[in-house]
């Protein structure tokens, strides 16, 4: 307990938190902007198809975004602890394999999807309409991939290196440029959809070229440089894609649950659907707020493993927990105080409140439960223990998937319970991992340099 409270009186750990949480939480919650300046303005285009156009529109396009987020997780830990050893030239080669992978996957993963589209749009029982509309976003939409992937590359390189103020204002601009642009190519240009999506394809890839740019300059005048001639063996790969495959996994698994809860919800009706979707709604802002905490352990326990410092280690997990506790608490007890409101402003059916209401007990027990999954989450991308994450998702989903067979007969509080109960285990299966890692005094082991592994 002694080492516990010292490391939470730790006032420098405390300043390093919260310079690297502040802008991390600021970036989170500039995520859901993007949609929803599409929707604002499409909202206001005169057919009812428009607006049905960029929603369906902007879902399958957000499939093979979070799908390759790894892009962002993989490559924060790997920087994290090129950081902390103050190698550069890993910092650099990191850097380098980030973004090659990011560009490859954004032309082929863009490429294998433009045939797919008509039956991923068909899937959503669009009318013919939509469907024709929905069809000319995504073609314009799918040319800002590349740029997407890119920022993800950029981000999680950025928040290794301890520069989250970067990672801000690239999403600054690319949201910012998008949300220009959507005023002048559709009220002005009278563009309609396909202006929609041009801005955001603009705005991606603005962001894209100024995060170049930073990284650019971030580099410049460092000693040594990219080995090319070793990059070209799998050996050097080998560290950055295992985990890059292993974290692709996990988040699979994660948005099997999600998309579950969803289709469990509609067979119980209409109303129960909804309702679970607007009280979701509060877990992704609460996780949005709580995830910046998440990411300052990830570049500070990193940093911490790559330095070799097992006490800086524990002072960014204490004190970024007890942070993310009293934020946990504050959001626990926002819903349970104020969680009729939060529904009435998303909707007023009757009978979707009426489910809501019902279901606010879950919620506001959520962010109390699920806190310790985001911030273990936030140890092992910091680690690059890709591994461990995905053998952890897999056991808690297959808790999941039995305790909501078994649940069936009990409706949406069944649904519930085993939802909240695959948050628990998610964040209790990392802790004891990462207990036995601490047991084994593994966690500062030597790892592989991605520049040394050739």
């Amino acid at each position: 307990m002694s080492e516990l409270l010292d490391a939470w009186r730790h006032r420098p750990t405390h300043r390093r938190v919260w310079a690297l949480a502040v802008p991390m939480i600021l970036s989170n919650l500039t995520v859901p902007l993007v949609a929803l300046v599409d929707s604002t303005v499409a909202g206001h285009l005169p057919q009812t198809q428009d607006l049905g156009a960029v929603a369906v529109g902007s879902a399958i396009y957000a499939l093979p975004v979070w799908s390759l987020g790894f892009l962002r997780m993989g490559t924060t830990g790997f920087a994290a602890q090129a950081e902390g050893a103050g190698d550069r030239i890993a910092l650099r080669t990191v850097q380098v394999q980030a973004l090659l992978l990011a560009a490859v996957f954004g032309i082929g993963v863009g490429l294998l999807m433009l045939p797919l589209l008509p039956w991923l749009i068909g899937q959503m029982h669009a009318t013919p309409a939509l469907a024709a509309r929905g069809l000319d976003y995504l073609h314009l939409r799918l040319l800002g991939l590349p740029a997407a992937l890119l920022n993800y590359a950029l981000a999680g390189w950025f928040i290794g290196a301890q520069r989250a103020r970067t990672t801000l204002s690239l999403l600054l601009v690319a949201n910012l440029v998008n949300i220009a642009l959507n005023l002048l190519f559709v009220p002005g240009f009278g563009w309609g959809v396909p202006g929609i999506a041009l801005a955001s394809a603009c705005g991606e890839w603005c962001g894209a070229l100024y995060g170049l740019w930073c990284a650019r300059r971030a580099v410049h005048g460092w000693p040594g440089r990219v080995d090319w001639q070793a990059m070209r063996g799998w050996a050097h790969w080998r560290p950055l894609l295992m985990v890059n495959r292993d974290i692709f996994i996990r988040t699979l698994a994660l948005e099997g649950v999600f998309f579950s809860i969803s289709l469990l919800g509609a067979r119980l009706g209409d109303a129960t659907v909804a309702a679970n979707a607007l009280l979701l709604n509060g877990l992704m802002l609460t996780a949005f707020g709580l995830d910046g905490l998440a990411n300052a352990v990830e570049a500070l326990c990193g940093h911490a493993i790559g330095a070799r410092d097992p006490l800086a280690l524990r002072r960014a997990l204490v004190v970024a927990g007890g942070w993310s506790l009293l934020g946990s608490v504050a959001c626990a007890l926002l819903f349970a105080g104020a969680g009729h409101l939060f529904v009435n402003v998303q909707t007023s059916l009757p009978e979707v409140r009426a489910v809501a209401y019902g279901a606010l007990p879950w919620l506001a027990a959520l962010p109390v439960v699920s806190v310790w999954s985001y911030l273990l989450d936030g140890l092992f991308i910091g680690a690059t223990r890709g591994r461990e994450m995905r053998d952890g998702m897999l056991v808690a989903v297959a808790l999941f998937a039995l305790l909501a067979w078994a649940a069936r007969g009990w409706g949406n509080d069944g649904l519930w319970l085993a939802f909240l109960a695959f948050m628990a285990v998610r964040g209790a299966g990392l802790g004891w991992i990462a207990w036995e890692l601490r047991r084994r005094g593994a966690w500062i082991a030597p790892l592989p340099r991605l520049h040394e592994a050739a």
